[in-house]
């Protein structure tokens, strides 16, 4: 593949776009049809889409349901089509109007937490309704997040589509918890960057032409790999609406930097993925009010919407973007990506000048993340290998939570823990020599990208290790190999002060499984290694088998089953139980290392039978 930055501009006409009725109506009764409110809100999607057509870019417009009703809406998007090439596409954003309200009686307007039958009656109304109006179905469609059964139901029904915005990047506990407890939006754990979804579960992509559900998904945003993981994603995107409402701008200039350093990231990332990246950006006119929001006035909101779209219009000038529609972008992601190829990105800190590190890697059976901030240590981990079918919605285990469950997640579960007791998820090694120990969580480093064949590999710059009576140079690789559902992890021994000193290496992974902080029942679990087995229970029970070659945990809650395995046959393979105010479970490798000697180990993630 030809280095290739990709991006997909997406506006659409949400006659009642959220928030919006308190704020133009503020005051009043609510009434979602008042005129006053309908009319700002197709007077912002024309600026938006004038700023983006004299920036020499096309659009991807997605018809809502509400937009579907006015006649203006539906004649300027038929112009902007033949004028300007723009996509006529239909989003399932924007159902609530009048008409939705009276045929459905309900303020529900997410369509993932609708019943299946209303999801279905939904898809069907809306479908229809623009074919009546366009004469054609839609290629491509959308929303916040799509969930499997939904997206199956479409492709059936409407084979003409074949792309769809289908989650947000870590719309999960934590912006709920900065929208103070009240957006029900719960989606931690996909992919931030397009792919093919699975029939079984839309955060996991297709490992082969049998589980493809028919579409290429994007992301609703393109969001910063770091900030957002770390805090709220909807302060962190190409949208100039996240970068105002994080007040990443300078109040007295409006100027903001920041907008065009995430844009750059994003091109950058083609140096980990042969040669393409990718960007979004999915707007909404609710931002665009003429009250103005997050304390930034309507001028302000005009100014970085225009110089956002001015930067990709000159990107597009210089030769350095190729515009598409979601349609064409599919096209142009099936004929060049395979379904094993993973998304790769080595992303550093460009918001608060931090030298941290970390690397997202994802395919069709996991996706991890590497924090160098934390000596390579794996900080998330998602078993996508298990293909876990999650039914979200009304009449469901999971109306809210669509989130991918996690066997590691730092923010949820601690992380290195530095408590008084316990231990927080991590995939990480502790280094002991006479009595000391030292854990690489805590030694600080950066890494380096590098491909070879189907393989990419980390490889960290060497970290110093100091006991009473040497000194230890270690070097970590971390090798994902591409199609295998393993991470590979070796720990080379460049130099010890003593060359006839011998240290151990305990490789381990503390884990568990859950969406939320909050702990789940873990008496599923099984853990073994040998003839040992541990059925959990809370005793904090451990296991210790020289010579055996892995340690392994079953998790039936998540269909996922784990293993951490070596080549070595002269270490000792452990389990241990957690317990109730620790509620993990341990695999580990321990090995007696010398000087120059490398050690490497797998952790392998699989369905369970």
């Amino acid at each position: 593949m030809n280095t290739t930055f990709a991006v997909n501009i997406i506006h659409r006409p949400e006659m009642v776009p959220e928030y919006a009725e308190k704020v133009t109506g503020q005051g009043k009764t609510e009434d979602i049809g008042r005129k006053s409110l309908l009319t700002e809100s197709l007077d912002i999607f024309k600026f938006q889409q004038e700023t983006a057509h004299k920036n020499g870019l096309k659009v991807t417009i997605q018809m809502t349901y509400a937009s579907l009703f006015n006649e203006e809406a539906v004649q300027l998007a038929k112009e902007h089509h033949e004028k300007y090439g723009d996509e006529i596409a239909l989003s399932l954003l924007g159902l609530p109007c009048e008409e939705f309200r009276k045929k459905y009686k309900t303020k529900d307007f997410c369509i993932w937490m609708f019943s299946m039958e209303d999801k279905k009656a939904i898809v069907d109304d809306v479908f229809e309704k623009f074919h009546d109006i366009f004469g054609f179905y839609p290629e491509s469609t959308g929303s916040y997040y799509m969930d499997a059964d939904l997206t199956n139901y479409i492709k059936e029904k409407y084979p003409s589509v074949k792309a769809a915005v289908a989650t947000c990047w870590e719309e999960g506990p934590k912006a709920y918890h900065t929208c103070n407890n009240s957006w029900y939006t719960l989606f931690d754990g996909g992919p931030w960057n397009p792919w093919i979804p699975s029939k079984q579960n839309t955060h996991a992509p297709a490992a082969n032409e049998e589980e493809d559900s028919g579409i290429v998904a994007i992301p609703h945003l393109s969001r910063d790999l770091m900030a957002c993981y770390d805090g709220n994603g909807s302060n962190f995107g190409t949208h100039p609406q996240n970068v105002l409402r994080g007040m990443i701008y300078d109040t007295k200039t409006w100027e903001f930097p920041y907008f065009f350093n995430l844009v750059d990231q994003y091109r950058h990332l083609e140096k980990f993925n042969n040669g393409y990246s990718y960007n979004m950006m999915f707007v909404g006119p609710g931002w665009l009010n003429k009250m103005g929001r997050w304390e930034a006035p309507y001028e302000l909101l005009c100014k970085s919407y225009e110089e956002g779209m001015a930067y990709y219009g000159q990107l597009k000038k210089e030769g350095k973007l190729i515009d598409m529609t979601m349609a064409e972008f599919a096209d142009f992601y099936r004929a060049n990506k395979s379904y094993t190829e993973p998304e790769c990105a080595l992303w550093k800190d460009i918001l608060y000048g931090s030298n941290k590190q970390i690397f997202w890697y994802a395919d069709p059976y996991m996706r991890a993340c590497v924090n160098m901030d934390q000596g390579g240590a794996v900080v998330d981990l998602r078993p996508y290998a298990a293909k876990l079918k999650w039914e979200v919605g009304i009449g469901t285990k999971h109306v809210q939570d669509a989130s991918y469950p996690f066997l590691i997640q730092e923010k949820y579960r601690a992380g290195y823990f530095t408590h008084y007791a316990g231990e927080g998820t991590l995939r990480s090694a502790k280094v002991c020599h006479n009595g000391e120990e030292v854990d690489l969580a805590l030694c600080r480093t950066h890494a380096k990208f590098s491909q070879e064949g189907k393989a990419r590999i980390l490889t960290l710059d060497p970290v110093d290790i100091e006991f009473a009576d040497m000194t230890v140079k270690l070097q970590t690789r971390v090798i994902f190999e591409e199609g295998s559902s393993e991470i590979r992890i070796e720990r080379n021994i460049l130099e010890m002060s003593d060359p006839d000193a011998e240290v151990t290496i305990n490789e381990y992974i503390v884990a568990c499984y859950g969406t939320t902080e909050y702990p789940e029942d873990m008496t599923c679990v099984t853990l073994t290694v040998g003839d040992q087995k541990i059925d959990y229970a809370y005793k904090c029970r451990e296991a210790f088998v020289k010579g055996a070659k892995e340690a392994r945990a079953v998790i039936p809650a998540i269909e996922t089953a784990v293993t951490l395995r070596t080549d070595c046959e002269d270490g000792e393979a452990y389990i241990k139980e957690g317990y109730a105010f620790s509620p993990m479970f341990t695999l580990g490798y321990t090995k007696q290392v010398h000087d120059k000697e490398v050690f490497s180990t797998w952790l392998n993630l699989a369905k369970a039978d």
